[in-house]
């Protein structure tokens, strides 16, 4: 493989294949339905190959493709179980491994930044990828004082691939619905679209991890490590041992499991309190279990930054969901004066729990049991809800866009991990506004 943009035309080539092999498939269960197989069976057959399909390229791709796979990522706990295994196994080999750039293309890619001696640098340096990110690939090394490192190196000509690809991808919402019904992928793909400047500026990424690793030094439950070193297109980290999180999700046991989920979300709800910044890219890839417990973090190229940690009126709005007789004229308030309801639209409580459910469910109770099947009830609804009044009413104004997303996608993680624990502690701790009333109207 050379730059991604040499390869444009093949990439658009594979990408344009998609709808061709969907098409394909569609025609051949009807056959299959006009011989007597079941409707319903021939619906699976054609949603598990086109999950094989999709994620095949898109990990092949890498660039924007890839990084628009690891984000369905999110969505694995919302399929039926027997589409969601060779779902979950084929996004752990996209989360985990990709075709690597090769060597000399990596040389260039060092010298050009850290000069000519790169060398130098480093005690030794490991030509083989370990792991393949979406704009990067990383490689082990021994920096020259003798640390284990990680050396993330940036596809030369990612961005330009990333456009490309988001272009490409955008026309194809017909996949996405037979993989996942009710999904559309244009919010998505904007919001990455939006922030692709800031994950291709490695500086910025420094800044970001060298600010999460000070918040959490010494932490008991989360590890971030430190940055060694950083230019345009090189990052230089400590190196992080640890299982990864989509094999705790594959095999882990039922504690390890809840210690995880627990410590994972955590970190999420944490991070705009002690740090100013909000991990957007959540996806089990970037998170490892180190041998002690703790929960390491990886890839802090898509943050949020919020120096004045999370709204406070996100935590009103889901302690609102648990009484019994809120006052309604005070949640219109507080609705339309932070931008959640649109212009001539009275609130409905109703229609309220049904669009903030799956994050205000969990933090209901003492103790929450996560699961595939509470997340599959979720999406049908919020599917059911997306062609609904309540689905027209309620707005997401753009400074909670990025909040509201890493929390359904963080309780997507949870639920893939099926994990149990306090959730409502964490809110409780961690997201301002929970314990506070809204103002009276």
């Amino acid at each position: 493989m050379s730059d991604l943009p040499r390869n444009a035309v093949s990439r658009t080539a594979k990408l344009a294949g998609l709808p061709i092999g969907l098409a394909g498939r569609t025609a051949l269960g009807l056959g299959k339905r006009i011989g007597g197989k079941s409707a319903e069976i021939v619906a699976q057959e054609i949603q598990q190959r086109t999950a094989d399909q999709i994620f095949r390229v898109l990990g092949e791709l890498k660039g924007g493709a890839m990084k628009f796979g690891q984000a369905l990522s999110i969505f694995e706990s919302a399929l039926p179980p027997e589409i969601a295994g060779p779902y979950r196994a084929t996004l752990t080999k996209l989360q985990e491994a990709a075709p690597p750039m090769p060597a000399a293309s990596v040389h260039r890619v060092l010298a050009a930044d850290l000069g000519e001696d790169w060398r130098d640098r480093f005690a030794s340096f490991e030509d083989r990828p370990v792991a393949a990110a979406s704009i990067g690939q990383v490689h082990r090394a021994v920096w020259s004082d003798g640390r284990d490192v990680a050396v993330k190196i940036q596809y030369p000509g990612a961005g330009k691939a990333l456009l490309s690809d988001f272009n490409q991808i955008s026309r194809l919402g017909v996949l996405f619905n037979v993989l996942i019904p009710g999904l559309d992928p244009k919010p998505m793909l904007d919001a990455m679209r939006d922030r692709l400047a800031e994950e291709l500026d490695y500086h910025l990424e420094a800044d970001a991890q060298r600010g999460f690793a000070a918040a959490y030094a010494g932490d008991p439950d989360i590890f971030v490590p430190a940055v060694v070193d950083a230019s345009d297109h090189v990052l230089v980290s400590e190196w992080m041992d640890g299982t990864p999180l989509s094999a705790v999700i594959s095999h882990g046991t039922k504690a390890e499991r809840d210690s995880a989920g627990m410590r994972f979300v955590r970190f999420l709800f944490s991070g705009p309190a002690r740090a100013g910044l909000l991990h957007a890219d959540p996806h089990p890839g970037n998170f490892r279990v180190l041998d002690d417990g703790r929960v390491g973090v990886m890839d802090f190229g898509a943050v949020d930054r919020l120096p004045d940690g999370l709204p406070p009126f996100f935590g009103q709005l889901l302690r609102i969901m648990h009484e019994e007789n809120p006052d309604l004229d005070a949640v219109e308030k507080g609705l339309r004066e932070n931008g959640f309801l649109r212009p001539g639209i009275s609130v409905d409580l109703d229609d309220l729990r049904s669009f903030l459910a799956p994050l205000a469910e969990p933090s209901g109770v003492e103790t929450f049991q996560f699961s595939r099947e509470w997340m599959r009830a979720e999406a049908a609804q919020l599917t059911d809800l997306s062609g609904s009044n309540a689905g027209r009413k309620f707005n997401v104004p753009p400074s909670y866009v990025l909040i509201h997303r890493v929390a359904l996608a963080g309780i997507g993680v949870l639920c893939q991990l099926e994990c149990e624990g306090s959730f409502r502690a964490e809110v409780q701790r961690w997201v301002p506004g929970y314990a506070d009333p809204l103002p009276a109207a």
